[in-house]
């Protein structure tokens, strides 16, 4: 079971986490089996112009067919760890393996065509049609010169039900707001038909409105296919409310890992979030409300 494969990965890990038990099966899924296996072993990641690596060591799985949420304060390594798993940034050491092959020694067309990334760092032209920009999603599946298929068609046009955008299709991407852009930016993600889907704050600064279709649609994904979501999220009780699991970082260290109602607590809000807050369980998952910040004494 994934449960398990993903308890064997992550055990034994970095002494300065706590690992709060295993992962919950994905909710509402039962092709878990058929999902892929994402994992990073080791992981170390950093950028030229900084002299220590922002990720040095960590070792995560996302568990197939989930969503899995990277949580943490700004500055903690969120957004540079989905980049090293999406094969964005090349390690200084260790592996990202995908079903048990290593993404950097993946062509990329074909890996590609396993993992899709939704990053924050995007642009298009203005002029391009919602349902262009959604097709392009489809460039892994045909060689430079193809004319898109049937099967492109039919990819584009789910992806687009998915994201909820038929009503923008027409319409130019420079003269949509910024939710309706972000759903045209999911559907083009969708359209990509990977196995894999990672996430780049794909609710930060959305009106709640636009928040809540972006959750829904990552919902729809785990409870109607097999794809495995791994998503960076500012907003904890986001995070709580929609994964299955949840990866909580600082400094570039993986502090706890493993279900919301294990992982958002109001201890680990008080040493990573550094904030006073209460914490109550409901069936939504935990109820987040912050008291106040704290400070270095």
């Amino acid at each position: 079971m994934a449960t398990e494969r993903a308890n064997a990965t992550e055990s034994g890990e970095s002494s300065g986490e706590t690992e709060t038990g295993g992962a919950n099966g994905p909710r509402g899924t039962d092709g878990a089996a058929d999902a892929s296996d994402l994992d990073a072993e080791g992981l170390a990641l950093g950028y030229p112009t900084a002299p220590e690596p922002v990720i040095d060591g960590e070792s995560i799985a996302a568990a197939p067919g989930a969503v899995t949420a990277l949580v943490g304060p700004n500055g903690s390594g969120k957004s540079t760890l989905l980049k090293g798993l999406a094969n964005q940034i090349e390690p200084e050491d260790g592996s990202v393996l995908l079903d048990g092959r290593d993404v950097h020694s993946m062509d990329t067309k074909a890996l590609a065509k396993r993992l899709g990334l939704l990053s924050q760092e995007r642009a298009s032209p203005d002029s391009i049609t919602v349902e262009d920009l959604v097709y392009h999603g489809r460039y892994p599946h045909r060689g430079f010169f193809e004319r898109t298929t049937s099967e492109d068609a039919r990819a584009v046009e789910r992806a687009i039900d998915l994201a909820g955008c038929g009503h923008l299709r027409d319409r130019e991407v420079g003269s949509l707001s910024g939710g309706q852009k972000q759903l045209a930016w999911i559907a083009m993600a969708l359209a990509q038909d990977t196995d894999v889907l990672l996430l780049d704050e794909p609710t930060t600064f959305l009106d709640l409105h636009h928040q809540m279709e972006v959750m829904e649609i990552i919902e729809t994904l785990r409870d109607q296919s097999d794809v495995t979501v791994v998503v960076v999220l500012h907003d904890i009780e986001q995070a709580a409310r929609l994964a299955d699991r949840v990866i909580a970082l600082k400094d570039g260290e993986v502090r706890a890992r493993g279900p919301p109602e294990e992982v958002v607590t109001e201890e680990l809000l008080s040493e990573v979030f550094r904030v006073d807050a209460d914490v109550v369980d409901t069936d939504r998952g935990p109820r987040v409300t912050p008291i106040r910040a704290r400070h270095e004494e």
